[in-house]
């Protein structure tokens, strides 16, 4: 099955000043990352706030730095929150906000798809093995 695409699909691009394309350039960018979407699943999960052990805990196999520059740039981005409780120890806790839950929503669609689709990535992957090789050299 081939989807097809209108030709008006694309035109909120014209729209865009440059500025704005390279903001949503960087925000899908950052988006699709090896982290930020599993960071932002973990908090939506947890429907509440949680501590950065806990995050640390429930994101196997990131290190302690880059979750931390991973919670810095969706706070910066507006997709969490980061609240510090003024205590002995400090206290830090990370939540989705709405932006990040909505952001998350139209995501898991695309998400979901990828998901499902695996077992076709991997036959056209066995179909071009020298494709592989040759876009990592």
């Amino acid at each position: 099955m081939v989807t097809v695409l209108n030709d008006h699909t694309f035109d909120f691009c014209e729209t865009l000043t440059d500025e704005e394309d390279a903001l949503a350039r960087a925000m899908l960018e950052r988006a699709s990352a090896k982290w930020p979407l599993r960071v932002m699943h973990i908090l939506a999960e947890a429907k509440g706030p949680l501590r950065f052990s806990r995050v640390l805990e429930r994101v196997e196999g990131i290190s302690q730095k880059v979750l931390t520059q991973t919670l810095r740039t969706l706070e910066s981005d507006g997709l969490v929150t980061r609240t510090l409780y003024p205590q002995v120890p400090p206290r830090v806790e990370y939540e989705l906000t709405p932006l990040g839950g909505e952001l998350l929503a139209e995501v898991v669609t695309l998400w979901q798809w990828i998901a499902n689709r695996l077992p076709d990535f991997e036959a056209a992957r066995k179909k071009a093995p020298q494709a592989e090789s040759t876009s990592e050299g």
